[in-house]
C-alpha cells in the first residue's frame, strides 16, 4: 500500500519517539525508587532495590538522550530480565497475574533498542 511505504520513511523518528517514551517511564521508576517522586516507593529501598533505582535512572536518562543508547539498553534489558524473573515469576507464571508486564515489556523494548540503535533526535547519530 502506498501510505504504509510512505510511513516508512518516519521510521526513525518513530523509533525516537518509542526510545524517548520508554526511557521517561523508566526514569519514573527510578525516581520513585530513589525520591519517592512521582509517589513513593511500595517498601524500602535498599540492596538490590537502590542499585536498580540507580540504573533505572542512569540508563533512563542515557537512553532519553541518546547517548550511549546501545549499553545503556543492554543493561536495563538484563536488568528487567532479572527483576522479572527474581521478584515477579515466583508468584504466577502470567505476566498478568504477577505484575511483571511492565518489566517484560521493558525487557524487550529495550533489547529492541540495543539492535536498532537511538533513532532519530539523538546526542550520538549513526
Amino acid at each position: 500500500m502506498p501510505l504504509f511505504d510512505r510511513l516508512s520513511a518516519y521510521a526513525p523518528q518513530a523509533l525516537a519517539v518509542l526510545r524517548i517514551v520508554a526511557a521517561l517511564l523508566f526514569i519514573e521508576h527510578g525516581t520513585q525508587k530513589l525520591f519517592g517522586f512521582p509517589v513513593p516507593a511500595m517498601g524500602p529501598t535498599e540492596g538490590l532495590m537502590l542499585v536498580a533505582g540507580i540504573i533505572e535512572l542512569v540508563a533512563g536518562l542515557l537512553i532519553f538522550i541518546g547517548f550511549f543508547t546501545r549499553p545503556a539498553a543492554f543493561i536495563a534489558s538484563g536488568m528487567m530480565a532479572v527483576a522479572y524473573f527474581m521478584v515477579h515469576f515466583p508468584m504466577n507464571f502470567w505476566p498478568v497475574g504477577n505484575g511483571g508486564d511492565a518489566a517484560a515489556l521493558f525487557c524487550f523494548v529495550f533489547l529492541y533498542l540495543v539492535f536498532a540503535g537511538p533513532g532519530a533526535w539523538s546526542i550520538n547519530k549513526k
